[in-house]
């Protein structure tokens, strides 16, 4: 595919891994942050990251902070927003990347939960309008969802997913504008079943979280939720629906449990304390843990 100009708003933990797999696939990306702090150092976290993983250190030089919003977007094809999760400031971007971005370039949203159709709904020109969520940290995690929102054109999805793929990234197709798209869908029901096994009393925290690694979580990386049902048979999995789903939390809201939480300030590696005490020592641990194992994944993957 031939090289675009990327531009990239939001120069914080989504927006800077983001901007280096596009400068990594040999683009051209411009980056913009109205935090002084987080543009000026984007180009040091780019260069730590590709000094980690053993890439070429000459791709952060295709990485061009810019001051303004509009100096960021004047020039590109493709501009992702990576701003923090507050609907009234991306419809604020949106409308500004409206009027300062040309008529041709698309126009993204790195949004984890939000439908695109409520970040654009000041957008005139919806047809270049479409959701791309990537996963932290972006160049380490292969997926990207691509959202397509009411008005989007087919021509603009396959456009970015083929430009994703050229990046090496594993792009899908979300053909229905929903909350949280599909894979947090899936990962906030795990979550809020989880939760309600620990309210509940069934077990504690640390419980969970061994038993989805030491059992279904192994298989995962191989074989995905219907693949598994499949492997099985779906006459198994329906008699196992019938004895279980009614049983399964069905809370429409946030669970009490997670509510006293976070009113008693424990926020997690935030506070030393969420669902379990976490020491600097553990948090540290766990984070290693976690790096080392996705880029042992990647390393694989990249080894085909």
């Amino acid at each position: 595919m031939a090289k675009a100009r990327i531009s990239v708003i939001g120069a914080g933990l989504m927006g800077h891994g983001i901007a280096q797999v596009f400068a990594a696939a040999g683009h051209e990306v411009d980056i913009t942050d109205p935090a002084p702090a987080a543009l000026a150092s984007v180009r040091d976290r780019i260069a730590a990251n590709l000094a980690d993983l053993g890439q070429a250190a000459a791709a952060v030089d295709r990485v061009h902070p810019r001051e303004s919003l509009a100096d960021a977007v004047s020039a590109a094809d493709v501009v992702i927003e990576a701003a923090p999760e507050k609907v009234a400031l991306k419809q604020d971007i949106f409308a500004e990347l409206e009027r300062h971005a040309r008529r041709d370039a698309l126009l993204a949203s790195n949004t984890s939960v939000i439908p695109i159709g409520t970040i654009a709904a000041r957008v005139t020109t919806r047809d270049r309008v479409l959701g791309t969520h990537w996963w932290m940290p972006p160049y380490l995690v292969p997926l990207v969802e691509v959202i397509q929102a009411e008005g989007t054109a087919d021509a603009s999805v396959t456009r970015m997913i083929d430009l994703l793929t050229a990046a090496g990234k594993t792009a899908v197709h979300v053909k229905k504008d929903v909350p949280g798209f599909i894979g947090n869908r899936l990962q906030h029901a795990l979550w809020r079943e989880a939760m309600a096994l620990v309210q509940n009393g069934v077990c504690d925290a640390r419980t969970i979280d061994t038993v989805v690694k030491a059992s279904f979580g192994r298989r995962l990386p191989v074989i995905g939720p219907l693949e598994s049902a499949d492997l099985v048979g779906t006459d198994l999995a329906l008699d196992c629906h019938v004895n279980l789903l009614p049983d399964l939390d069905r809370t429409p809201g946030p669970l009490p449990y997670l509510e006293q939480l976070v009113g008693e300030g424990k926020l997690g590696f935030k506070s030393g304390e969420g669902f379990r005490p976490w020491t600097p020592e553990e948090q540290a641990a766990l984070r290693k843990r976690l790096a080392d194992h996705l880029k042992k994944m990647a390393q694989e993957d990249a080894a085909g």
